[in-house]
């Protein structure tokens, strides 16, 4: 089975956008943030190196991922209205804490755009199908092709890819375990995936 990524998933900016947006500006010094550490929500943030995630939880203490940040993405609490609000390194995270001008509308739509791709998962009915298209969204943004198939090159625990589709942890795991016993996917140490037979990345 070939996966054809879709191509509306893609960001309406890419990154290079950001970089020439950005250059202008006056930004710190690069700052550094450990493995599950927090960024300071207040600020807004450009993504040196690393990953990160953006949350939120309810009453309950229900988590809801916002969306998922790599090098040249920019997030912060200033981009969004949604509280509670924090943003955790998925890895080792370089980042620089930077200042927005009257180019800060194309940011947020592009910003915008990559949380409705989320909410969009979240409206489809099969849990299977969410994850699947979960793993080809995360592998058009961040996937490296080699010969066996395209690595999402984010470290996402099947908790972590439960809070982004709307399922729980045991039901992803299920699920992921089918996938890999039917030869689609592969699981890879340090949280990584392997999605086989991709076309059109």
């Amino acid at each position: 089975m070939l996966f054809a990524l879709p191509t509306d998933t893609r960001k309406i900016y890419p990154k290079k956008h950001y970089a020439s947006l950005l250059q202008h500006r006056d930004v710190t010094q690069p700052r550094s943030f450990r493995h599950r550490e927090h960024l300071p929500a207040k600020g807004i943030w450009r993504i040196e190196s690393g990953y990160v995630r953006s949350i939120t939880w309810d009453e309950t203490g229900t988590v809801s991922a916002l969306g998922i940040w790599g090098t040249g993405d920019v997030v912060g609490h200033p981009l969004s209205n949604i509280e509670p609000y924090q943003i955790e390194c998925l890895t080792p995270v370089l980042t620089r804490e930077i200042v927005l001008s009257s180019d800060f509308i194309p940011l947020l739509l592009s910003h915008i755009q990559q949380m409705e791709v989320l909410l969009d998962l979240v409206h489809v009915k099969q849990v299977s199908e969410r994850l699947m298209r979960l793993l080809e969204w995360l592998t058009q943004r961040f996937g490296k092709l080699n010969e066996q198939g395209c690595v999402i090159d984010v470290p996402l625990t099947h908790q972590s890819i439960a809070d982004l589709i709307g399922s729980t942890r045991v039901t992803v795991t299920r699920l992921l375990n089918q996938l890999e016993r039917t030869g689609q996917i592969q699981q890879l140490r340090q949280h990584r995936i392997l999605l086989r037979n991709v076309v059109n990345i």
